[in-house]
């Protein structure tokens, strides 16, 4: 299953990014053992929208379109469900199971998702209840899926 990250935002140079790229080479490498990856990522401007919801529609429907078709879409938001790393792999090896080609982690912009991204999403997922910037959450969103690939390979990176 290929793996995406669809984000309003880009990542410039520093540590965000050399973190990020970090786990998009791990995913990567240890990802073809489990039909996991490789990793790809599509950034998108901000919109230019007068008013909040104009924006997240905008972007909403820019990120969409950024994905394959028929990708299983996770929106990453703070308001959505927390899972444990072991949960989250399970996820992950559920859908690979059952055919799905890819899997996007969409991270919207300053103003959140719009409703077509909410609509769209199997999951809403949180890395937490606080809010993180766009940078942050990108290197979680691939630490994570590093961190899937090792629980689903056997690999001792993670230690439950």
């Amino acid at each position: 299953m290929r793996l995406h990250i669809a984000c309003i935002g880009r990542l410039k140079s520093g540590p965000e990014r050399e973190l990020f790229d970090r786990y998009e080479g791990r995913v990567a490498k240890a990802g073809r053992a489990v039909s996991l990856g490789p990793l790809s990522v599509a950034e998108l401007p901000e919109s230019r929208g007068a008013r909040a919801e104009d924006r997240k529609s905008e972007e909403a429907r820019a990120l969409l379109a950024a994905i394959p078709a028929g990708a299983a879409i996770f929106a990453l938001d703070e308001t959505g469900k927390t899972l444990t790393s072991e949960a989250f792999a399970e996820q992950l090896a559920g859908l690979r199971d059952a055919g799905t080609g890819d899997l996007a982690l969409v991270i919207g912009g300053p103003d959140g998702h719009g409703e077509a991204v909410r609509q769209a999403a199997r999951l809403t997922l949180a890395f937490g209840p606080m809010t993180w910037p766009h940078q942050i959450v990108r290197a979680l969103a691939a630490e994570q899926l590093y961190r899937a690939v090792t629980i689903l390979s056997g690999h001792p990176y993670h230690r439950s």
